[in-house]
C-alpha cells in the first residue's frame, strides 16, 4: 500500500478558519482608524452662526441639607456648562459673557472663567453675573487656526446652590449674551429644559477704531491701574503697578490694594510699597518650598495668595532700597487732579517669582481680583486685568527716545454710589426759621455693633447745639427736646448714625435779594484729614453763588454744577476727635466751618423757605454723604395746601348737604 501524504481537510474547519481570519482583520482595520473618528456633532445653530455663539446647558442638581418642608427655601446643589466659540472672522479679545441668573444662586466654582463683578466664592449672583476668561482671555478665529477649538471656544463649568425650584422644573437663567463693546444679542431661544444659546454679531453702527492696536485698546475709568512687566527671567519677573485717578471727584486716603495669584506666584521684594503681612512660612510649607529648595524664604517680601499693599510713608521716599521711585511714598494719598495733578498718581515695583509650569520666559500671567479701598473714600468696583498694547515710558538715560514695557495690563475701577446704611459720612440739617435741627439718618454708616436701639426708626429731631456732641451724650437733650416739643419718642430709640465724618448746612438768613448758608464739617474719628476736600451739588442756587469766606470755594460747570470746598493753605488739616476740657466731659470732635453767600439775581423764584436752599448731593473726599430724608420747613411751609384743600372741599360738601335739607 502506498502511503498518502496529502491532508484531507474538513470543509467545515475551513469555514471557521476564514471567518476568524476575516473577523481578526475587521478589528485590526477597524483599530487603525481609531485617530480619525468623526468629531461630535455641533450643537444646533452654530454652523449658522457668523459671530459669537454662546451656550448654556443645565447638567445636573441633588437635594443639599438641611432638608425642608417649604419647597421655596429648599436650596439644590447644581452643575452647568456654558460656552463662548468665535464663529465670525474677527478675533475676540478679553471675551466678557453674562449669564442673567434669577433664582438666589450661589456659585461655588467656576472653572475656565472668572467672576468679572463679584468677590471671593461662594458668591450670590441671583440678578445675574459676568464671566471672563482665564487663563484663555482671547478668542481666535477659525481661519488663523485652522478650525482649533481650543483656541475659538471657552467653556465655564458651574458648580452652586439653588433655591426654590423642585423637579421638573429646571433653573434656567433668564438670559446669555456677550458684554464686550461692539456686538449685539438678541434674546437667547431655549432649546427644551435644559439648554439655551444665542449668536451674536457685529454691531454695524458700532464705532470702528482706526488705530490698529494688536491688543484691545486702553479703557476709562473713575480710577485706571496697569500692571506692566518690565524685565523678564525664565522663574521671576518685574513689574510696576501705576494708579491713575482719573475722576476729578475721586480720591483715597491710605489705599489698600489686594488681588489674587492665579498660579501660585509670591513676591520677593517690593519698591515703593509694602505687604501688611510679611510671612514667609507659606512658601516654606508649600510648592514653592518644595520647588525653590536653595531659596532664602526669610528675605521675601510676601508669600500669601491674596496680599494686601499699602502705600509707603514720606520719610521712605528717599530710602535707596525700598523708595526713589516717583509718585511714591504718601501714605497711600490720590488726589484728584483739580486739587494736585502731581498726587493723583502712585507707582510701586514688585519682583514676582512663578511655579510650574509658568517658567518659560514668556509666561507671563497678571494677578486677578483687584480690589482697591481708601478710609473715608468712595467706594470702587474694579473690573478684570485686559491685555492692553505695552506702556510706553521716555528713556531712564534722558534721550529722546521711547523704551516699551515686555507686556500690559489694564484694570479699570469705577465709583459705586454706597447702599443705604453703608455710607461713611453722613449730613445733618438746619436753618434759622426752624427751632428743630434734623440729625444724620439712623445707622447711615451702618449698625452691626450696636444692641437695644432702633435700626429702623427716623432719627430724633434735636436742637442745633446737641450736632456739636457725640450721640452718646445727645441724649438727655433729645429727650427733653421731644418732651418740650410734643414729639413722640420711638420706643426703643433709634441708633446712632455710626458715621466718622457728618457735615451740618445751616441756613442763616434769607432776605430779598440773597441768603447764606454755613456749612461746618465734624471728624469723631481719631485721625485727622489731610488735604480735605468737600463736593457740594445744589441744583437750584448754584447760579447764585457769591462767596465762600473761610474755605477756598470753587464752581464747575462741567461738573454738575458743583461747588468744591478746601481748607485755605495752613488750614487744610481736619484733626481728629479729642478729650474734653475736664474727666467726664463729651469728647469734642474735630471742626472747620465755613459762611457760603448767595445772590438771587441769577436765579429768579428760588424759595429758600420750601427748601431750596438744600444740597442734593454731597462728598467728602470723594465718598458720597448720606443726606436726610426730610428738610426743615418753616412755619408758614408747613402749612400743607392739600389740608387746605380739605377743609374747602368739606365746606362745599357741607353747603350742598343743607341745600338739599332746605329744600
Amino acid at each position: 500500500m502506498k502511503a498518502n501524504l496529502g491532508l484531507e481537510v474538513p470543509w467545515q474547519l475551513v469555514m471557521l478558519i476564514l471567518i476568524a481570519l476575516s473577523s481578526v482583520l475587521f478589528h485590526a482595520c477597524h483599530g487603525q482608524t481609531d485617530d480619525y473618528e468623526n468629531p461630535a456633532a455641533p450643537p444646533p445653530g452654530l454652523d449658522e452662526c457668523n459671530g459669537l455663539f454662546l451656550t448654556y446647558s443645565f447638567i445636573s442638581r441633588e437635594k443639599e441639607y438641611p432638608r425642608v418642608k417649604n419647597a421655596s427655601a429648599q436650596a439644590w446643589a447644581f452643575k452647568s456648562l456654558a460656552t463662548i466659540t468665535n464663529t465670525g472672522q474677527y478675533e475676540l479679545k478679553g471675551w466678557q459673557m453674562f449669564v442673567g441668573f434669577q433664582h438666589k444662586e450661589i456659585l461655588v466654582s467656576a472653572s475656565g472663567a472668572i467672576v468679572v463683578d463679584g468677590d471671593d466664592f461662594p458668591l450670590e449672583v441671583g440678578n445675574g453675573t459676568t464671566f471672563s476668561g482665564n487663563p484663555m482671555t482671547d478668542l481666535k478665529t477659525a481661519i488663523d487656526t485652522a478650525g482649533d477649538f481650543t483656541q475659538i471656544s471657552a467653556q465655564i463649568e458651574i458648580t452652586g446652590s439653588v433655591f426654590g425650584i423642585k423637579p421638573p422644573g429646571v433653573p434656567m437663567p433668564k438670559n446669555i449674551k456677550l458684554v464686550n463693546a461692539g456686538y449685539k444679542c438678541p434674546k437667547a431661544t431655549s432649546k427644551g429644559k435644559t439648554y439655551m444659546q444665542v449668536c451674536c454679531k457685529k454691531d454695524p453702527k458700532a464705532k470702528v477704531v482706526k488705530k490698529m492696536l494688536k491688543f484691545l485698546p486702553r479703557q476709562y475709568g473713575d480710577l485706571s491701574l496697569t500692571y506692566d512687566v518690565l524685565q523678564a527671567y525664565g522663574s521671576n519677573y518685574q513689574a510696576q503697578v501705576t494708579i491713575d485717578n482719573i475722576n476729578p471727584l475721586g480720591r483715597l486716603d491710605h489705599w489698600n490694594l489686594t488681588w489674587e495669584w492665579m498660579n501660585g506666584e509670591f513676591i520677593s521684594k517690593m519698591r515703593g510699597a509694602y505687604t501688611h503681612k510679611r510671612d514667609f512660612s507659606e512658601c516654606v510649607y508649600g510648592p514653592a518650598g518644595k520647588y525653590y529648595k536653595d531659596l532664602d524664604f526669610s528675605t521675601v517680601m510676601n508669600c500669601e495668595k491674596k496680599p494686601v499693599i499699602a502705600d509707603l510713608p514720606p520719610e521712605r521716599k528717599n530710602d535707596s532700597q525700598v523708595g526713589k521711585l516717583p509718585y511714591c511714598c504718601r501714605n497711600g494719598t490720590l488726589l484728584p487732579s483739580i486739587m494736585d495733578e502731581s498726587k493723583a498718581r502712585s507707582i510701586f515695583q514688585l519682583q514676582v517669582y512663578k511655579m510650574p509650569p509658568f517658567l518659560n520666559r514668556t509666561a507671563l500671567v497678571p494677578p486677578e481680583k483687584w480690589k482697591i479701598d481708601g478710609v473715608v473714600n468712595p467706594q470702587y468696583k474694579c473690573g478684570p486685568p485686559i491685555r492692553v498694547d505695552p506702556t510706553e515710558f521716555p528713556d531712564s538715560s534722558g534721550l529722546d527716545s521711547t523704551t516699551y514695557a515686555i507686556a500690559s495690563w489694564q484694570v479699570t475701577c469705577n465709583i459705586t454710589r454706597p447702599k443705604e446704611k453703608l455710607s461713611r459720612c453722613c449730613v445733618s440739617f438746619s436753618a434759622y426759621y426752624n427751632r428743630s435741627a434734623i440729625p444724620c439718618n439712623t445707622c447711615a454708616c451702618g449698625c452691626d455693633n450696636n444692641k437695644g436701639c432702633s435700626k429702623t426708626a427716623r432719627a430724633m429731631l434735636l436742637p442745633a447745639e446737641s450736632l456739636l456732641v457725640p450721640f452718646d451724650n445727645r441724649t438727655t437733650k433729645a429727650l427733653a427736646w421731644a418732651d418740650l416739643n410734643k414729639f413722640k419718642v420711638p420706643n426703643p430709640r433709634p441708633c446712632p448714625d455710626n458715621c466718622p465724618v457728618s457735615i451740618n448746612w445751616h441756613i442763616d438768613s434769607d432776605y430779598k435779594t440773597g441768603w447764606t448758608a454755613s456749612v461746618t464739617l465734624f471728624n469723631w474719628d481719631d485721625s485727622p484729614f489731610e488735604d480735605w476736600f468737600s463736593a457740594i451739588q445744589i441744583n437750584k442756587a448754584y447760579k447764585g453763588l457769591e462767596g465762600v469766606y473761610s474755605f477756598n470755594g470753587t464752581s464747575f460747570d462741567n461738573l454738575n454744577k458743583t461747588i468744591l470746598l478746601q481748607g485755605l493753605p495752613g488750614l487744610n488739616f481736619l484733626v481728629g476727635e479729642v478729650n474734653g476740657t475736664k474727666p467726664g466731659d463729651p469728647r469734642i470732635p474735630g471742626k472747620q466751618q465755613t459762611k457760603i453767600s448767595f445772590t438771587k439775581k441769577h436765579t429768579p423764584g428760588i424759595n429758600i423757605a420750601r427748601g431750596d436752599g438744600f444740597p442734593t448731593r454731597i462728598l467728602f473726599n470723594g465718598e458720597e454723604c448720606a443726606l436726610p430724608k426730610q428738610i426743615p420747613l418753616s412755619i408758614a411751609e408747613q402749612k400743607s395746601p392739600s389740608k387746605f384743600l380739605t377743609v374747602i372741599i368739606m365746606a362745599i360738601m357741607t353747603f350742598i348737604t343743607m341745600t338739599d335739607h332746605l329744600h
